[in-house]
């Protein structure tokens, strides 16, 4: 074997950032364990960016390991599979792990213990002998999405406009918030499957060369994939500042190329394409095993958790279950959090299943938090400005998301804020900058709904006229084409053929002479019998 690769340095940085505390010692050294199987899943059907998924089965169904459940049902959609074999026993709302502990629909399945797969897609261990098109047909059938928290579907992500080629491939390892270490342990225990994914992805986008970027608190990560990728000089493993939050897509990339990638474009705009380590490690396992995404590696940890660990959960699992696997909480456990404490968001129980996006489960006690401190009136500062790792303006977002000026906040480039949570994290007056954020972005999305209702409800009126002016239109077409056709059928049609036949004038004159003669003859004989009957009643003779 060669000789183990340099282990590249990054040579650029982003606009603002901060490093608070790690907190990654209670679970950087767990190694990966498999959760046992349970006894109930929970599937909701939207675990991803775009359409909720369509059932393909009904309540009553008995599915197997790895069965479809619910297909992709758009462009920008992700198919849903069964974890285990079992019997679907319900198909209704459920709630989410949402921080308004929002509802919705998703499949309950009830495991038999068999765990029983079905048969598999055909593995592709040649993948390079498969087009682009059906490797990413692929990756829609199996339900792959981001993994580094997007939960963007990965196929959609993939198929590019044609008109700029990608060249380079970005490989996510940052894994810069506090507490989380899932993609820290991927990398160390299964380097290959992270190569093999992303040489499926250079072939499939015919790039030329991978950059992974890696945190430099995670040497032994370096070290491991900087190994299983030696002979092939098309990877470099590159190593990043310790500097929260670099695992952001358009902070990375300017980290490791100096291309910053402007408001209103893509990464793709640029030649580039950046994917989660662990969403490349599925992508292997998708294409070359045939396998669907029913699971993914989750820490779970933090002062609440008896016994931290990493392990790799199947989609569905109740998390309630995960932290019992852990040992249960600790006595003062008082919030659960989805995600780290910069970006993850507090749960109302633990009665919601694990999904695409569950990187951590992050169990707190009031003394492993700091004090939250009412908020104060804003001192213009800047701090937050200063902070933003997205070049933003958090305290003119603040003053209009405030004021409920929404298109305000839209002026000031309200969506490209990545809700890291930096500006909270630096804010003297302790004011909660990322829910502002949040609460405005929701609203604008809510008024874009109900706008595009109402051009929908528009253009359908619209459209109904249209069409009956066109049925109104054809009707009287086809009405004055048989009149038409009755006209040519008939030579002397018209007003004419109704008129009587002319009488002539000679026969007109004596009629009439001879009418006035008959008139003259009554009238004398009526002055005849009055004259011989003086006293008799006046009336006409019959004529």
């Amino acid at each position: 074997m060669s000789e183990p690769c340099a282990i590249g340095q990054a040579a650029f940085r982003f606009h603002g950032g901060i490093h608070p505390p790690e907190c990654k010692d209670a679970t950087r050294d767990r190694p990966i364990r498999d959760l046992p199987l349970q006894a109930k899943y929970v599937l909701p059907l939207q675990m991803h960016i775009g359409e909720a998924a369509r059932p393909v089965v009904q309540v009553g169904d008995t599915v197997r390991r790895g069965q479809l459940l619910a297909q992709a049902a758009d462009f920008v959609s992700a198919s849903v599979h069964a974890p285990t074999s079992g019997l679907i026993a319900a198909m209704d709302e459920h709630p989410l792990p949402h921080p308004g502990g929002l509802s919705a629909r998703a499949i309950t399945l009830v495991a038999d213990g068999a765990d029983t797969p079905v048969e598999p897609l055909e593995p592709w261990p040649d993948y390079s002998q498969r087009s682009p098109l059906e490797l990413r047909h692929r990756l829609r059938e199996a339900g792959i999405v981001g993994l580094g928290g997007a939960v963007f579907p990965t196929a959609a992500k993939l198929a590019t406009d044609g008109k700029t080629a990608v060249h380079t491939l970005v490989l996510n390892g940052a894994e810069c918030e506090p507490f989380i270490t899932c993609d820290d342990r991927l990398m160390r225990e299964l380097p290959e499957e992270i190569l093999d994914g992303a040489r499926i992805i250079l072939h499939l986008m015919g790039a030329s060369r991978c950059l992974i970027g890696i945190e430099d608190n995670k040497p032994e990560a370096q070290h491991s994939l900087n190994q299983a990728a030696c002979g092939d000089d098309r990877f470099t493993v590159v190593s990043v500042p310790t500097r929260y939050p670099a695992g952001g897509e358009k902070q990375l990339l300017k980290v490791l190329t100096g291309v910053e990638v402007p408001r209103g474009k893509r990464a793709t705009h640029f030649g580039l394409l950046c994917l989660n380590v662990a969403t490349v490690a599925a992508v292997y396992r998708a294409v070359v095993q045939g396998e669907p995404m029913i699971d993914r590696i989750v820490t779970v940890t933090g002062g609440g958790i008896v016994q931290p660990e990493n392990f790799r959960v199947r989609i569905g699992t109740l998390m309630g279950a995960v932290v019992a696997a852990a040992g249960g909480y600790t006595v003062g456990t008082d919030r659960l959090l989805m995600g780290g404490p910069m970006m993850g968001f507090a749960l109302l129980d633990d009665a919601v299943p694990v999904v695409k996006a569950s990187n951590c489960l992050l169990a707190l006690r009031p003394q492993d938090r700091p004090a939250e401190p009412p908020p104060a009136p804003c001192i213009r500062c800047s701090l937050c400005a200063d902070a933003c790792p997205a070049d933003l303006l958090p305290q003119q977002l603040y003053w209009h998301a405030r004021a409920k000026a929404f298109e305000r906040a839209v002026d000031h480039h309200l969506f490209d804020c990545i809700e890291c949570g930096v500006c909270t994290a630096v804010c003297p007056s302790h004011i909660p900058l990322v829910d502002y954020f949040r609460f405005a972005k929701t609203e604008v999305w809510a008024a874009e709904r109900e706008k595009s209702k109402a051009h929908q409800a528009k253009q359908r009126f619209e459209f109904r006229n249209e069409r009956l002016a066109r049925i109104k239109a054809e009707r009287e077409a086809a009405l004055a084409k048989k009149r038409s056709a009755l006209a040519d059928k008939t030579p002397n049609a018209g007003v004419a053929q109704f008129e009587p036949n002319p009488v002539p004038q000679a026969s007109a004159d004596a009629a009439v002479e001879a009418a006035r003669a008959r008139a003259k003859a009554r009238r004398a004989l009526l002055e005849a019998e009055r004259e011989q009957h003086p006293t008799a009643p006046e009336q006409e003779p019959p004529a």
